[in-house]
Formats: structure tokens, sequence, C-alpha cells
């Protein structure tokens, strides 16, 4: 099974978002063959608190607007600021602080799945 062209095109529009916030390396991954619960895990690195926070909220009020009011399931880490989840169901948003995005390594628990193209500019 893979990711469905409406996640990936969400996806498209959160990774869109970020990048206008300057995140950097932002990628993403289609681990539905791994993972019975979620379809997409997509992470955006931030330099900042403030830029975690600000990002996420850039985020959110983008697939809300162009995903017919789409709003996260749960969303994690707001009072930190060092690593914002995001959780909508079939996608996983991770806006993380350059720190904490190295010590968790993330991008190593999911190398092995397919990445997908963000289609960033």
């Amino acid at each position: 099974m893979t990711a469905t062209q409406e996640s990936i095109e969400a996806i498209r529009i959160a990774a869109a978002a970020a990048d206008r916030l300057k995140a950097f390396d932002i990628i993403s991954f289609d681990v539905s063959n791994l993972l019975g619960i979620t379809d997409i895990m997509m992470i955006a690195g931030a330099s900042n608190e403030r830029q975690v926070l600000a990002m996420a909220e850039e985020i959110e009020k983008d697939l809300f607007l162009k995903c017919s009011g789409r709003q996260p399931r749960s969303r994690e880490g707001l009072t930190e600021g060092q690593w914002v989840l995001l959780d909508y169901g079939d996608f996983v948003i991770h806006v993380m602080h350059e720190e904490s995005r190295e010590f968790y390594g993330l991008e190593r628990l999911w190398r092995d799945c397919p990445a997908i193209d963000l289609e960033l500019a």
C-alpha cells in the first residue's frame, strides 16, 4: 500500500509553508508499508524555538485554508518549541529545532522508506 494522492498533496502544501519560513532539510517519507497508523512522515528543521512555533502555525494555517478546513487530530510540543508534532491521521508532521533533530535522528527510522518528492523549487 502506498500513500494516497490526497495525503501527498497535503504534505506538499505543508512543506511549502515550512519552506516559506526558511525551514531546512525538509524531507518526507512514505511509511505506509511499515506503519498501519499513518501514511507519511514529514520532518522540517528550524534554527530556534520561535521559528519552530511559527512554522507549525503556518503549516496548520495553510492546511486549513487549502485543504477544506483540515485540522490536526493532535498537536504536541507547543509549550517547549523544540519539537512540534502535528498529527493529521494519514500524515504526521515533525517541526524540529536543529539540536533536537540531530539528537533524535528520526530520518534514520524511515531511511529505508521511499522519499516523497515535495516539489519545492
